[in-house]
């Protein structure tokens, strides 16, 4: 796996690869009007924006998936439906990782989208609770309610060390 950072020449894949693997993990769980709004002509102007931020990963020259990154979330992650179960998303997602660099980083998977919560607690993420959050739409932006997972990457600091090394601090930071 090769990860390279989106060309103009692969957005039209691109988008149709999120196109389908949203439908795939989203339209049964989300409100129905978001569902319709989420055409191929939105997915296409949605990579026109993001396209500058989406990393993609290469398999034998072939687009096997892509990430997006927008600070401490990862704001996209899809799998090709080719790639699916052939261990390349847990590859991915340690590229994606490193993408982020050191921190507490975050990422919303919609409430009821099993498969993506399954596959980001075995990759060490922890749901941290529901949430609102805005998702953007051709005709403005729409709220759903999307579980927040959470990871720290990279060496814990100093600080939190003793933090939870001394049960005084910790008492009173609770």
């Amino acid at each position: 796996m090769q990860i390279k950072p989106a060309h103009p020449d692969d957005a039209a894949r691109l988008a149709e690869m999120w196109y389908q693997g949203w439908h795939q993990a989203h339209a049964s769980v989300v409100p129905t009007a978001l569902t319709t709004l989420r055409t191929p002509d939105e997915f296409t102007m949605r990579m026109r924006v993001h396209l500058k931020h989406t990393k993609v990963a290469w398999v034998d020259g072939q687009i096997a998936g892509f990430f997006m990154v927008d600070h401490d979330e990862i704001y996209q992650f899809y799998i090709n439906a080719a790639f699916q179960g052939s261990g390349l998303a847990q590859q991915m997602m340690a590229a994606t990782e490193a993408e982020l660099g050191h921190g507490l980083k975050w990422l919303a998977c919609t409430v009821g989208n099993t498969r993506a919560a399954r596959f980001y607690e075995a990759c060490g993420w922890v749901q941290a609770g529901a949430i609102p959050y805005e998702v953007e739409t051709g005709e403005g932006p729409l709220q759903i309610d999307v579980w927040r997972y959470e990871k720290r990457l990279g060496p814990v600091n100093q600080a939190e060390t003793m933090i939870v090394a001394d049960p005084i601090i910790s008492q009173n930071v609770m």
